[in-house]
């Protein structure tokens, strides 16, 4: 996003995108236990979905830093 104070619209368009990921992420979480828990496991696929999960809370981060206003020091 461009260096400019967030408005409301960009706010609720970045808070829409983070429930977005969190969900995804909690579903990636029964996925995967499914897939261990069901044997034998596809070790490919849970290293896959693994990877997923591991870059949608990188991004997850990354949206609630920037919901998070600058407070000066």
């Amino acid at each position: 996003m461009p260096n400019h104070p967030l408005n409301d619209a960009d706010f609720a368009d970045l808070r829409h995108q983070l429930q977005e990921l969190q969900v995804e992420h909690r579903d990636l979480d029964l996925v995967i236990a499914h897939l261990t828990d069901s044997p034998p496991p596809d070790d490919l696929l849970v290293r896959r979905l693994k990877k997923r999960k591991l870059a949608l809370k990188d991004r997850i981060l990354q949206l609630e830093e920037m919901l998070v206003p600058d407070i000066p020091a």
